[in-house]
């Protein structure tokens, strides 16, 4: 079948990229390039990294939220020390008009009593701290670092906790398809936004794999594997044909929710690229 914009249904796909997200880094300069570049109708998401710590994660989200964005800092249980940390960090994010959070089990060896999503979900849930969305992290092509079946057990776990999840990157929307199906059997039938890259050249995706703060370069490379040799392909990806392919499937897998974009802070060229799709579609 030869998948085009008028099959997928113009409008509807155009209200999936007004929604759009993207997602960002806390490093220098980031928090002056979102105002430059990116409109508040597009809600962020704050990575954390343990060469970054979780204070710049905090950080950045609370300074974007103040300036009206929709900020979700990835609050990472290995970068907690223990429920007192989390409880401030709670009510710091809370004071400075943050409504959403991305809980995640992290990178790198504990700082304390938490390790994994799970235990920060229910600690945030039991807290009287109020927040409108929580989301937390999806596998459809697995994780090279962890079993599927304790991917499954988790997302059971962590379902009920949670308010929509957000995949990692993909490429393959057969994969995303047959995953998202899966959940729906085990009656997680949260909304799904599924990550895809934004406009972000090979040179500099090479280049953030040794700084984004998750260790050495083959580790990164390692997790994100087939990100890697898409890019390195001749033209390198294309995200438009995957989002008008899943788009097009969620007469069959209706949580299917829109896109969450890794810009890697590439907000210029990403924001550009997600405006010129729009407007082909008006």
């Amino acid at each position: 079948m030869s998948w085009t914009l008028e099959s997928v249904g113009r409008n509807s796909l155009r209200e999936a990229l007004l929604r759009s997200g993207y997602e960002i880094l806390p490093f220098k300069g980031t928090y002056e390039k979102v105002l430059e570049f990116v409109p508040t109708s597009v809600r962020l998401t704050v990575t954390a990294s343990p060469a970054k710590g979780i204070d710049a994660t905090v950080d950045l989200s609370t300074r974007l939220a103040k300036a009206g964005y929709d900020a979700a800092p990835h609050l990472s249980a290995r970068l907690i020390a223990d429920a007192h940390e989390l409880d401030d960090i709670l009510a710091r994010l809370n004071e400075s008009g943050v409504k959403s959070l991305f809980v995640v089990g992290g990178d790198g060896a504990p700082r304390g009593e938490f390790s994994e999503a799970i235990q920060l979900l229910r600690q945030i849930r039991a807290s009287r701290t109020p927040f409108a969305d929580i989301g937390i992290g999806g596998y459809p092509e697995g994780h090279a670092l962890i079993p599927r079946k304790h991917l499954e057990a988790a997302m059971l776990d962590k379902a009920p906790l949670a308010d929509h999840i957000t995949t990692q990157m993909c490429f393959d929307p057969g994969h995303i398809s047959s995953w998202a199906k899966e959940l729906s059997e085990h009656g997680v039938n949260l909304p799904i936004r599924v990550g895809i890259p934004g406009a972000v050249s090979r040179q500099k995706l090479l280049r953030i794999s040794s700084t984004i703060g998750i260790g050495e370069s083959a580790k990164f490379l390692k997790k994100q594997k087939n990100l890697f040799w898409r890019f390195l392909l001749p033209g390198g990806f294309k995200a438009d044909k995957l989002m008008r392919q899943l788009h097009a499937d969620r007469h069959r897998h209706a949580n299917l929710d829109g896109f969450h974009v890794f810009t890697f802070n590439e907000l210029e060229a990403t924001e550009r690229w997600r405006r010129s799709l729009i407007d082909r579609l008006s």
